[in-house]
């Protein structure tokens, strides 16, 4: 029998890209920032705007599960007034390549997703002063600080997803998770089953988020995608987010919690319980957003780039 990524021949087939960027990418949110990056073990998507200032800030946005940089489309253009600024496509999400089967393991864990991430930033010869995640973006930029990868000046947390589920329901997750990223049908079915508006709009309501027309229609555009879905659900198959929560506590780079109070997917008692378990100096300030759900920044990308502004000193 032959492994899912290897032709009749036996050679393995090249690693695909979730969407395809001739077809999908025409429409495309900031799509002149877009470039694509060769790593020795990856084909990334990024959108780098770099400042006219060489001295000015750079700020690094990593999105959360099953999203992509089309995300930070109302944030991003907001930013490059006052400093470089790169988003990134995580592996098999959206236009970066899904990764070869032999190292689906690697760049899929949490820690091996940082050390992808950092190997595109030295590919890029770029060093962010302050790393945004949002959801489990969040654990992403924390892991690369904690394993030493970058040196920010602040991490900020945008609803981040860094408490482990208790209970039946985090013993029950990721063994789920697991099963079904080796089913191969289970993507399809989920694409199939998303792609209906209704269904999409029942889990958009799910996270607490009122989003326009057109955050809709990327989202729906998203999950129409097998390729995508797998990602997303590998993802969530190899993190293990209790051994991240055990170091936490030692993250030295100082962590700003910016969580919505209408955050269905991580309530704002996340974030309490995150601040509660460092032990830096001085408490991680938190900044509430009444009235806002897990996908904040693209309720209110103008509210949340001038919270971000602040955090860069």
């Amino acid at each position: 029998m032959r492994s899912p990524g290897a032709t009749k021949s036996g050679r393995e087939m090249p690693p695909r890209q979730s969407l395809d960027w001739e077809r999908d990418g025409a429409q495309w949110p900031l799509r002149q920032y877009s470039r694509f990056i060769q790593t020795p073990r990856l084909r990334w998507h990024v959108q780098y705007a770099p400042h006219a200032d060489a001295q000015a800030p750079t700020v690094l946005l990593l999105h959360g599960t099953g999203a992509s940089t089309h995300s930070w489309h109302g944030i991003f253009p907001l930013l490059t007034a006052h400093c470089s600024v790169l988003a990134l496509d995580f592996p098999g999400h959206a236009f970066t390549a899904t990764p070869a089967p032999a190292q689906v393991a690697a760049l899929f864990s949490l820690p091996g997703m940082a050390a992808g991430v950092a190997e595109l930033l030295a590919q890029m010869t770029i060093r962010p002063q302050t790393i945004v995640g949002h959801s489990a973006g969040a654990a992403l930029a924390c892991m690369l600080a904690l394993d030493g990868w970058v040196q920010p000046r602040r991490i900020v947390s945008l609803n981040g997803a860094l408490v482990p589920l208790d209970g039946l329901a985090g013993q029950w997750f990721s063994p789920m998770a697991k099963l079904l990223a080796k089913a191969p049908f289970v993507p399809e079915l989920f694409s199939w089953q998303a792609a209906h508006p209704a269904v999409l709009q029942r889990l958009l309501d799910g996270t607490g988020s009122t989003l326009d027309a057109q955050g809709r229609a990327l989202y729906l555009q998203l999950i129409s995608q097998p390729a995508h879905s797998a990602g997303a659900l590998a993802m969530m198959a190899h993190w293990d987010l209790h051994t991240f929560w055990r170091r936490l506590p030692t993250l030295t780079t100082p962590l700003t919690l910016i969580t919505g109070e209408q955050d269905l997917i991580v309530p704002p008692a996340v974030a309490e319980r995150a601040a509660a378990a460092l032990r830096q100096p001085a408490p991680a300030p938190m900044i509430r957003l009444p009235g806002l759900g897990h996908l904040a920044h693209e309720e209110q990308p103008q509210r949340l780039a001038t919270l971000l502004l602040q955090q860069l000193g």
